[in-house]
């Protein structure tokens, strides 16, 4: 058995660091009530560009545009969306994991357009082809922030670089539950189905040249959606994996005090007998 000053040594490096995990819990609890505000609000913009896409995609005369066209796959590029720190539970490691998954499902060469430090770095170590890095983007990003990404993924496409163009990013679900999640970017896929329907009314009157200005734009959106639900979902998991934190600190002091109190007790009786 440890002796009581060690125990006590103990007990206050625990009670420090469960002070830090405690503050970085609150911290992160604050910012991510202001990332979901985000997220909702981005939600039905993106779900009305969905609609717009989906309409205007599926009228008659509509001429095919680059951007959707399906080619025969030879590149691909991945865009991986990663917090800049760690301490965020399993995040970053069910993220790189479901990168990796891709790159075995699309079965061709791969590069990898790394936004957030955690991403770049296992890029790196896993000697995956990073050809674009993007950090430091911050808690609160704007749509002009994610310009320089679109950019890049636009150029590699319509340049013939790359054949396909994915997105993997952890949707946030709840505050408890954060989904990795891998969608294809380019060539657009215009959707199905979507929440918000017309009558939607375009000028000019050609279908060719409203995708042409419309499609960048969708691009661009969903990927800063895909940020703003990176960002929601990275603050939840900090919040969580620091409260687990917090929770194991005291734990510990309790049974470190124990053990404390069961060391004393031994020295007082090893005293009383020697009397």
């Amino acid at each position: 058995m440890a002796s009581r000053r060690e125990l006590r040594r103990r007990i206050r490096s625990v009670k420090n660091t469960s002070q830090i995990t405690k503050a970085m819990q609150m911290v992160s609890a604050s910012r991510m009530r202001r990332a979901q505000t985000r997220v909702a609000e981005a939600r039905p913009y993106a779900e009305h560009m969905r609609g717009i896409v989906a309409d205007i995609s599926g009228r008659s005369g509509a001429e095919s545009h680059p951007l959707m066209e399906q080619r025969d796959v030879k590149n691909v590029a991945i865009v991986t969306l990663t917090p800049d720190r760690g301490l965020a539970g399993a995040l970053v490691t069910n993220i790189n994991r479901e990168t990796v998954h891709l790159i075995e499902r699309v079965e061709h060469p791969v590069r990898i357009i790394a936004v957030g430090r955690k991403g770049a770095g296992f890029a790196a170590r896993s000697r995956l082809h990073l050809v674009g890095e993007f950090t430091g983007l911050g808690d609160r990003p704007s749509i002009q922030d994610v310009g320089p990404i679109a950019r890049q993924v636009l150029d590699d496409y319509e340049n013939g670089t790359v054949d396909a163009v994915y997105l993997v990013y952890a949707q946030f679900i709840s505050t408890l539950r954060q989904q990795p999640r891998s969608v294809q970017l380019l060539p657009v896929q215009p959707p199905e189905q979507s929440e918000a329907t017309g009558p939607w009314s375009y000028e000019p009157d050609n279908p060719h040249a409203v995708l042409s200005q419309l499609l960048p734009a969708y691009v661009e959106f969903t990927i800063y959606q895909a940020l703003l639900e990176a960002i929601a979902s990275e603050h939840s998991a900090r919040m969580i994996a620091m409260s687990n934190a917090t929770d194991n600190a005291l734990e510990l002091i309790k049974d470190y005090t124990l053990l404390a109190n069961k060391a004393r007790q031994a020295e007082i009786t090893k005293e009383i007998s020697e009397i």
